[in-house]
């Protein structure tokens, strides 16, 4: 198995890469109330001197109500916060990493049982005015991002949270104009979300979008059924800004759509010519919601990851759990000493290292 490719230089407008290798954003809660501490800076600086080509924070929040469900997220607004943050993204550059934060609000989800109760913001709920200012509040994380050294930054658009709240007619049920019957009127929100941004941090700094099909409310969901459905989803975001798109499946090899064996990241360049970003269960058997129960998984092959990249279904290859449980694994990927690799074993979802 040649993993060559994996290895490859990628450059995107500003953003050079010395590889395709992607660490994917993963929740720690282990900011003192939102701050960053050195043991953050250490754990991502560990990653980007193991050859881990581009790393994307946690989910990190904006300025507003209920933006968090659990008090140890980190923050990307105030100065303790972001002091911190500049601390962690010149660890990662002085060990050789690029790093870019992920900027998230995570709606109507439910609060943990350590943070204080606070009204859920809800995308069916929201005042226009709650609206503009969540919009202004993204933009102004966005540009801290730039202004801090940040090589790219990432909107979390998926898995449920607000933004994702939007797109769903199960969470949005508005009926004025950031609601809607179709995808493409209810994108409206994150499109503007994404001019917003575009706005602050100018046209040559990378901006990348996550999305998901799923939803933690409800796995089996799909936005988009047809590839005329995502077109009407996706376009609207190139067109607002949106340079890569982050493509969140559960498991990265099963086919979007009935007829081609492209995955969501291989359908979602395929519409908007734009670089992509693939994800699930990346080195691994099994998907994450195993580890939830308390349950590992086996280290798997990395033959048909390598072959649709190589055949340029996507551009790059976020890597989650395997990259948690071993902060070394890139390296050995690109030594080809894959007999080191490590099973997962969910404790390392609570541990920093």
């Amino acid at each position: 198995m040649s993993t060559e490719s994996l290895f490859t230089p990628f450059k995107y407008k500003n953003l050079e890469l010395k590889n395709r290798i992607v660490m994917a954003p993963m929740t720690r809660a282990q900011s003192d109330n939102g701050v960053p501490t050195q043991q953050i800076a250490d754990y991502y600086a560990r990653r980007a001197a193991a050859e881990v080509g581009l790393i994307l924070s946690e989910g990190t929040v904006i300025n507003r109500p209920a933006s968090k469900n659990m008090q140890n997220i980190p923050d990307f607004y105030g100065t303790e916060a972001l002091n911190g943050w500049k601390n962690v993204i010149d660890a990662v550059h002085q060990n050789g990493g690029k790093m870019g934060p992920q900027i998230w609000h995570v709606g109507d989800t439910r609060s943990t049982p350590d943070y204080p109760a606070v009204e859920m913001e809800k995308a069916s709920t929201m005042t226009l005015e709650d609206i503009q200012d969540t919009i202004a509040k993204f933009a102004e994380s966005a540009k801290s991002a730039k202004d801090l050294g940040f090589d790219v930054l990432e909107i979390h658009g998926a898995h449920g949270y607000l933004i994702d709240q939007f797109f769903w007619e199960g969470t949005n049920t508005r009926t004025d104009e950031y609601g809607g019957k179709t995808i493409k009127e209810r994108s409206r929100f994150a499109v503007d979300v994404v001019k917003a941004i575009r706005a602050v941090v100018g046209e040559d700094f990378t901006i990348i979008i996550r999305l998901s099909q799923w939803k933690q409310q409800d796995y089996s969901v799909k936005l988009a059924h047809t590839p005329g459905e995502m077109e009407e989803w996706l376009l609207p975001l190139k067109d607002a800004g949106v340079d890569i798109f982050h493509c969140s499946q559960r498991r990265f090899w099963e086919p979007e759509f009935e007829g081609s064996d492209l995955n969501f990241a291989g359908w979602a360049k395929k519409i908007t010519g734009q670089p992509t970003i693939t994800v699930g269960s990346v080195g691994l058997e099994g998907d994450f919601m195993a580890a939830f129960g308390g349950q590992g998984t086996e280290k798997a092959d990395l033959t048909e990851l390598t072959k649709r990249l190589e055949r340029g279904d996507f551009d790059l290859v976020a890597v989650g759990r395997a990259l948690l449980q071993d902060p070394e694994w890139a390296k050995k990927v690109k030594e080809q000493n894959t007999e080191a690799l490590l099973d997962f074993s969910a404790e390392s979802l609570g541990v920093l290292y």
